[in-house]
This record gives structure tokens, sequence and C-alpha cells, in this order.
């Protein structure tokens, strides 16, 4: 399970860029709901919400864990299990407590870093993206909302649920072309806290006995 997870948020998650071929098709009314999540979210002075991961095969999710997600402005911190990842503005910080590991990236143009969010702003660029109607999730009577990839990137198909009232992200969906399913079902939203001044901060002196590796 470990494993996958980090296959999932460390690898699958971060999307290159697509050079497109076909017309890009993106469907007038989701791309209203988008765009206002986008900006709800940008309004905030930070965010976090509990979420649960789940992972499966075949559509079914077999395992969840759970999950935590804090950010302001471009920076974020996530963990799950025993991984965690930091994006402090500037460098991506990968941490396996299990592995006692740490690996150091600089983004760059051609990826998108990982956050429970980030097809809000990938699908401009990425995704062919349809208004599916309205879907109950846990209670909700949400905008379900279908992003298919203009070119092969190794993902079948995105959904993603989104409050209309609220106007937040209520659940994503990750189906693969290997039939794998990554599903995060965020939980216990709250905005405009009082945030710890180095919540995004990466101290290496935390990590002493811990391989690091910049790549």
């Amino acid at each position: 399970m470990k494993h996958f997870i980090s296959k999932i948020i460390f690898g699958s998650f971060a999307l290159g860029a697509l050079t497109l071929v076909n017309a890009q098709k993106i469907d007038a009314k989701a791309k209203k709901i988008l765009d206002e999540v986008t900006a709800n979210y940008k309004a905030k002075k930070n965010t976090y919400f509990k979420f649960s991961f789940g992972s499966g095969v075949n559509g079914q999710v077999s395992k969840t864990e759970p999950g935590i997600y804090y950010a302001s402005g471009d920076k974020y911190k996530l963990k799950i299990m025993d991984t965690e990842q930091i994006f402090d503005g500037s460098k991506i910080y990968n941490i396996n407590a299990d592995d006692m590991e740490v690996t150091v990236a600089k983004p760059n143009g051609s990826s998108t870093m990982f956050s429970p969010i980030n097809y809000l702003s990938t699908y401009r660029n990425d995704y062919n993206v349809t208004y599916n109607g309205r879907k109950s999730v846990n209670g909700v009577n949400t905008d379900f909302i279908k992003l298919t990839p203009v070119k092969s990137n190794g993902i079948k198909y995105v959904y993603l649920f989104v409050d209309p009232v609220k106007k937040q992200m209520v659940k994503l969906e990750q189906h693969g072309n290997n039939n794998d399913v990554a599903v995060i079902a965020i939980k216990d939203y709250k905005e405009n806290q009082n945030l710890d001044a180095d919540m995004f901060t990466f101290d290496k002196s935390k990590y002493k006995n811990y391989i690091v590796t910049e790549l």
C-alpha cells in the first residue's frame, strides 16, 4: 500500500506538459464551475482539509488511508501515511519516513506539482472537459465533471465532483490506463487559519539520519 501511494502521489500526479494534436474541447458550463472553484481557493489566505485517499484496481477502491493538506498561495504541505510532500514556493520535498529518504526537486514548466486540487489548473491545457450533470457524493448534490486527456499520459479519465454552493472540491477520482484507481474524498475543510510561519519550510536539521537526494 505504501509503495502504491508513493507511486500515485509522487508519480502519476506529476503530469508532463502535453503538445496538443487535436483541438481541445472544454464545455462552457464545466469551465465556469472550475474557474469559480479556482477563484474561491485563490481568494483565501490559506486552506486546510482532511481527506481520505483510496486506491484499488478495476475501478474499485480496496484500501483507504487518511491524509491532510495545507495550502497558502502556491505553497502546500501534503501528508498520507508515512509519506509527506512540501512545496516551499521554490522546491518540492518528498519525505519518506519508512525509507528515511528525502528527494528534492525544482519544478519547471514541464511538470505540474501534486495537490488534491491540481486539476483546477491543468485542465486548461491538457484535458477535454465535459459537464456530466449532478451526482450525490456523501450527501452533497455535486456537479460532476469529466476530464479526458487530449494526449496519452497514462490516465484514462478523471472525475471531479464540486459542491456548487460552497464552490469547493468534494471528491476526485483518477482512473489509469492500467486500471488503477486513486480517489481523494475531501472532508473537514477550514480556511484563513493562523498557521505556523514555518509550515511550508523544509528543516533539514530534522532529518539528519535521512538520505537526502537532490534531483
